[in-house]
């Protein structure tokens, strides 16, 4: 059971990436310098860690993704638990299309005052992110794949 169940997921994986991979391929060339600052929703969030893959349930929570000409913050809010309620933030540098976010406010500890560096493809009003979150000395790895869309 616990083979099949891991087979699913990682052929859903697999499924999901691709289908970013092929949107990703498909996106106008965009000044992301220019385009990045705004509000983002976020439509679609998935985190492979080990051999275990989550992917965010947005229909239950409301991700949002802020980004100014310095500074990043993000809010998820549960739509029916209103102390589910997580957020962070901090400063960030863009380099062509190496988007890396130094958390600065946060909970998490581990997370606290590092640096996570990210890919990110812009066209029209779609943001795709994706990299890898590492913190080696608490053995933390994970791939994360997420896209976004503007809010007006």
């Amino acid at each position: 059971m616990k083979k099949a169940l891991l087979v699913l997921l990682t052929l859903l994986f697999i499924s999901c990436n691709k289908q970013i991979e092929k949107e990703v391929k498909l996106m106008p060339e965009v000044k992301i310098a220019n385009s990045i600052v705004g509000t983002w929703k976020l439509v679609y969030g998935s985190v492979k860690e080990n051999d275990s893959l989550t992917i965010k349930d947005v229909s239950k929570s409301e991700f949002i993704k802020i980004i100014n000409e310095t500074h990043f913050a993000y809010f998820n809010q549960a739509y029916n638990e209103p102390r589910n309620f997580y957020g962070a933030g901090g400063t960030y540098t863009l380099k062509d299309d190496t988007y890396t976010e130094k958390l600065t406010y946060t909970a998490w500890d581990d997370y606290r005052g590092r640096s996570f560096p990210f890919t990110v493809k812009i066209s029209k009003d779609s943001l795709i992110q994706f990299g890898i979150e590492e913190v080696k000395e608490k053995n933390i790895k994970r791939y994360v794949v997420e896209k976004y869309i503007r809010i007006k």
